[in-house]
């Protein structure tokens, strides 16, 4: 029969309660369970109301009557082509375009105003773009008593370059959709800050003459501007347009003295039965 030491040390090793394996094991699952409570009631961030209001602005779809596309770049360059104009490539070409008559300042006025940041000697454009600017303005002041302002017009290579390094949704300085700004015919005015008729009626005065290719308009989202190319018709349109109201004009008033004359006549008939 074996004695009590013998069966101690028969019977199989057994960890202590209280053993460095059984305290390190419940160390482990300590440890683990605090990680995952930790997880799930972690405190987040407190994001202000302002931000959802923000969040839910740039979430309200862009529907613009005026979307800039690839086919709109496309016809602008091609109207740049069939008028045979240059890209300007830096300022001495661009004072050159100058001296010459090419292109002619933007100068404020009652209905017209210029961003103050735009560099003075890039506040030129062709002749019929600064036609199309007057008449634009003119009309708009007398709708809203309001200015319009030119943000952007003439631009050199050089510069788009550069404007391209932190903008890249400006239009490249070369290419078959290169920046229209690079031959002068081309505006942006500021279109933040109106209202919701104003834009309406901007999109309206523009429209009939996108119809007939006098302008290509595009809405900028980025910018929130609305950006112009009028094209080397317009001037003709123009002139044919006033015209044409001049013609009005004269047949009204030639109708006003027409109807005045049988009481003229009416007059001097009596006058001369008297005499008699």
């Amino acid at each position: 029969m074996n004695t009590w030491n013998e069966h101690l040390e028969l019977a199989p090793e057994r960890p202590l309660p209280n053993s460095p394996m059984k305290i390190q094991k419940q160390a482990v699952i300590f440890f683990a369970t605090l990680a995952l409570s930790c997880q799930a009631f972690a405190v987040r961030p407190m994001v202000s109301p302002r931000y959802h209001r923000m969040h839910r602005f740039h979430r309200i779809r862009w529907n613009p009557m005026f979307k800039p596309s690839h086919e709109s770049l496309l016809l602008q360059n091609e109207e740049i082509d069939r008028l045979n104009l240059p890209r300007i490539y830096d300022d001495k070409q661009l004072e050159r375009l100058k001296l010459s008559g090419d292109l002619l300042p933007i100068v404020p006025s009652e209905s017209l105003r210029v961003q103050p940041s735009l560099d003075p000697s890039r506040r030129y454009c062709r002749e019929w773009t600064l036609n199309f600017l007057e008449d634009l303005s003119t009309a708009y002041y007398k709708e809203f008593h309001q200015q319009i302002q030119v943000n952007s017009a003439v631009r050199t290579v050089l510069v788009q370059k550069k404007l391209r390094r932190h903008n890249r949704n400006a239009a490249p300085e070369k290419g078959e959709t290169a920046s229209s700004h690079l031959a002068g015919l081309t505006v942006d005015l500021q279109r933040r800050g109106m209202t919701k008729a104003q834009v309406k009626w901007m999109e309206d005065y523009l429209r009939p003459l996108k119809d007939m290719g006098l302008v290509e308009p595009e809405e900028e989202r980025r910018q929130y501007c609305f950006h112009i190319m009028v094209a080397g018709a317009y001037d003709e349109w123009r002139a044919t347009r006033m015209l044409a109201e001049q013609e009005d004009a004269s047949q009204t008033l030639s109708e006003i003295t027409t109807v005045g004359l049988p009481g003229i006549e009416a007059i001097s008939a009596q006058q001369s039965a008297l005499r008699q």
